[in-house]
């Protein structure tokens, strides 16, 4: 295999606030692995809540393993990344993005989906939402407007007029919402608008608590007007079982987890506790989110419009109508026509 890194720039379709900051222009880096004629790509997005895992720090970490990577056969994409997890796994962003280019290679080499190849069928998908940055509520109203029609919208809150927020978005339209707090609120704060919430159609709570507030979790999840969802608590494999008793359901997201090799192992830890599972992305473009599209049959709910909540993509892929995954009849994970810096 040839390795080859790729920093992209993804202005956003509007400026994207949580609690942790506002993204302008979303700093990425896309990994491509040639083994001709096939290309596979996969995707690390950069976040505000870890710092430290930056497009540049990344490249550094898949830089430094560039011999094995290089050296290695693309067969079995589970235990190749196993056998790197020793030398990316102080960088899971990395190894993310290695791991889904691994999985498009494997199944463009083998002539079929990656769903197919794990035994999937693409019968009951979950819906995904649309998520509505934190702004002014005018805005907040005119950018549901814009995507008007979707069956869920995610409303990021954590500030101090976040029920008066969901009641004046409400009044725009009848679908389901989904909260998140992004780690804003404090167990009183939970507890008091819960109630509130339900009454407003919302369906969860997203990560309410900061993530190490394991105490409080526990008093929120035995109290709660409405089921919550491990977001910042979940990171990894590890974070799995203690979630059980402290949240209803976890959010995986790729790029912290490490990519779908990590993902599938969390996803059948929490079938095994009981736990709902839901997938969550980063703002990323079609790379990433069609690699999220493979473990669709696999999920209760589902976050896939990253490439929607940027202002042009670089890929053609799994895409979204209105909140319905559409797929490509590519192999791999779909990801095909790609504009990337050097290769355009």
């Amino acid at each position: 295999m040839e390795l080859l890194l790729h920093d992209v720039a993804l202005p956003m379709r509007h400026p994207f606030t949580i609690s942790h900051g506002t993204t302008v222009v979303q700093e990425n880096l896309v990994v491509e692995l040639r083994e001709d004629p096939w290309r596979g790509y996969g995707e690390g997005a950069s976040s505000h809540a870890y710092k430290e895992f930056t497009a540049a720090s990344m490249r550094q970490a898949l830089e430094a393993a560039r011999p094995q990577i290089e050296a290695a056969v693309c067969d079995d994409p589970s235990a190749l990344w196993q056998r790197l997890l020793p030398v990316l796994g102080q960088n899971r962003f990395a190894l993310c993005a290695l791991d889904q280019a691994l999985h498009d290679l494997w199944g463009k080499k083998l002539g079929q989906p990656v769903w197919k190849l794990w035994g999937l069928e693409l019968r009951n998908l979950p819906l995904s939402n649309y998520t509505i940055g934190i702004d002014t509520v005018d805005r907040m109203v005119a950018k549901m407007r814009e995507f008007d029609g979707w069956p869920i919208y995610k409303i990021k809150l954590g500030t101090p007029d976040d029920v008066a927020i969901v009641r004046e978005l409400r009044r725009h339209t009848p679908a389901i919402f989904r909260v998140d707090a992004n780690t804003a609120w404090s167990v009183d704060q939970a507890l008091a608008i819960a109630p509130e919430l339900k009454a407003l159609g919302v369906e969860f709570i997203e990560q309410p608590l900061p993530a190490g507030d394991w105490e409080g979790m526990k008093r929120l999840y035995a109290r709660s007007a409405l089921p919550v969802i491990a977001d910042e608590s979940c990171l990894v494999e590890e974070d799995v079982p203690r979630c059980a008793g402290h949240f209803h359901g976890i959010n995986i997201k790729l790029t912290k987890a490490g990519g779908l090799t990590p993902a599938r192992r969390m996803i059948r830890q929490a079938r095994e506790l009981g736990l709902k599972v839901m997938v969550g992305c980063m703002a990323e473009s079609t790379i990433g989110i069609s690699a999220i599209g493979q473990l669709l049959p696999l999920l209760d709910y589902v976050d896939m419009d990253g490439a929607i909540l940027i202002a042009e993509d670089i890929a053609q892929g799994v895409r979204l109508d209105r909140g319905r995954a559409v797929f490509p009849p590519e192999n791999g994970t779909g990801v095909h026509e790609v504009r990337l810096p050097g290769n355009l």
